[in-house]
């Protein structure tokens, strides 16, 4: 029987969603690999909207995070509320820093963020019933809220951004581009993404790696 994985998604776009190259290489490797995938997101409104030519907030829109993750999967998303752990044997999340600016407020207020009560209920679902979750970029940035202190995860090299991240009781670990961080207690694989990578190339690798781990860890 295929493995059912719940992809969260943050948005559309780098700034103020999800990453694009970073959800779309996820979404390919479980389709090869012949899993079952839905794609969720929160139904609320965006920090704030980015122009992603010109880099600049855009003061006078609005959008929601789910309407716009909805964008990367041709419509194919339903509302994060809607989510049930039963159904799914594995998480998966993106990174782009709408991972710490819709998911949770790390990109405002640092180690004092909160989580979306949403995204909370199903990943700590998740934990519980010890089936495994991935995150990427800058969305490990959630891990000690989400399981505990302890964890272990990683963002790349960025010492700044981990030492704001282990306040909140988390573990990092200095990790390249084209590798991974698993978590074996707390069956959490981690990858810096495009905190580090430089092109599309060097993000798919430590992707495609997180995406064969989750994978694995699933009990069959």
């Amino acid at each position: 029987m295929s493995k059912k994985i719940a992809v969260i998604l943050s948005g559309c776009g780098v700034f103020d969603g999800s990453e694009i190259y970073e959800s779309v290489i996820t979404l390919l490797c479980l389709d090869k690999a012949g899993a079952q995938v839905q794609c969720f997101a929160p139904d609320i409104q965006q920090m704030h909207v980015i122009n992603h030519f010109t880099g600049d907030v855009v003061e006078d829109e609005s959008r929601n995070v789910l309407a716009e993750a909805a964008r990367l999967v041709r419509g194919d998303i339903k509302d994060l509320a809607q989510a049930n752990m039963v159904d799914f044997d594995a998480v998966i999340i993106p990174g782009g820093f709408g991972a710490a600016k819709n998911l949770c407020d790390f990109a405002v207020k640092g180690s004092a963020f909160l989580l979306n009560e949403e995204l909370k209920r199903f990943v700590q679902a998740a934990h519980q019933a010890k089936k495994p979750v991935g995150a990427m970029c800058i969305a490990p940035a959630m891990a000690g809220k989400l399981f505990g202190e302890g964890v272990r995860f990683t963002i790349g090299d960025d010492k700044s951004t981990a030492e704001a991240i282990e306040a909140t009781g988390a573990i990092h670990e200095v990790c390249s581009v084209n590798d991974i961080c698993i978590d074996d207690k707390n069956l959490l694989v981690t990858t810096p993404a495009y905190m580090l990578a430089s092109n599309i190339s060097e993000a798919a690798v430590g992707v495609e790696k997180l995406v064969q781990a989750v994978l694995a860890m699933i009990k069959t």
